[in-house]
């Protein structure tokens, strides 16, 4: 279980987020949405332990304060919204790097296998700086999917907490990935992602955090949350959800162009 309690963040002197509390079980999908420095990012950072916070967030139990390095790196693997590398490492040494990171180390069978994962078998001998955007994207997926390779490991489960994990990626690469995460859920894992596309939320996710103003301003299952009246609120347009038959599955339709 991921706890938060008056979580409160600040960057300088500027406060980023006001006392959320919120809790996310394992075997689900969460997906963050709201508009542009609504605090999603800070707050993916502050689950991750990334940035200094006020309040309490614990996982599986464990406070996230008291948690070393090594064992946090246990816990979760972490995706942020970008990574450069200074060098001209390879595929398979980027992928490495998330293997070193966790327990598993001795596992190099798991580079291989998380990047077939993610569409890039045959890519292991190529240069990272050499790929196109979606491609690293995949790559960085990859390296933290090495990490946290089992969704739960010594009766504990793992987490990705994922920052835009598909923004760079085709509508095929998009639906590949949200097929692996969902896979990881379904495992007993938990995630926690950051997303911009609506209707990619509503389709993948069980549940949905609706940051506006540094504040959850609204949580719970997709349909709701996302045909709710706080989605307009959140992003100052006219939105409209919508349901298409049989399954009732909700997209989203923006008015704002029409008036």
């Amino acid at each position: 279980m991921l706890t938060i309690r008056n979580l409160q963040v600040a960057l300088g002197r500027t406060p980023v987020l006001h006392g959320i509390d919120i809790s996310a079980a394992p075997g689900r999908i969460i997906a963050v949405i709201g508009p542009n420095g609504s605090g999603k990012t800070t707050l993916l950072r502050a689950i991750s332990g990334d940035v200094p916070y006020q309040g309490q967030i614990a996982l599986d139990g464990h406070d996230l304060a008291t948690l070393k390095p090594w064992e946090l790196a246990a816990r979760r693997g972490v995706l942020p919204q970008a990574a450069t590398l200074a060098f001209p490492f390879t595929v398979a040494e980027v992928v490495r790097l998330g293997l070193t990171s966790g327990t598993q180390a001795d596992r190099t069978d798991l580079i291989a296998r998380a990047l077939a994962e993610v569409d890039l078998t045959g890519f292991s001998g190529r240069y990272y700086q050499e790929l196109s955007g979606g491609q690293q994207a995949r790559v960085q997926l990859a390296r933290v999917r090495v990490q946290v390779w089992d969704p739960v490991q010594n009766g504990a489960a793992r987490w990705l907490f994922l920052d835009e994990p598909v923004a760079s990626l085709d509508i095929a690469h998009q639906i590949g990935v949200m097929r692996v995460l969902r896979g990881f859920a379904d495992g007993g894992g938990g995630v926690v992602m950051v997303l911009h596309d609506l209707n990619l939320a509503a389709m993948v996710a069980d549940h949905v955090w609706l940051i506006h103003d540094g504040r959850l301003l609204d949580a719970g299952p997709p349909a709701r949350v996302i045909g709710g009246p706080g989605l307009a609120k959140a992003y100052g347009c006219p939105i409209m959800a919508n349901q298409m038959p049989p399954a009732a599955a909700t997209f989203v339709l923006p008015h704002g162009l029409w008036g």
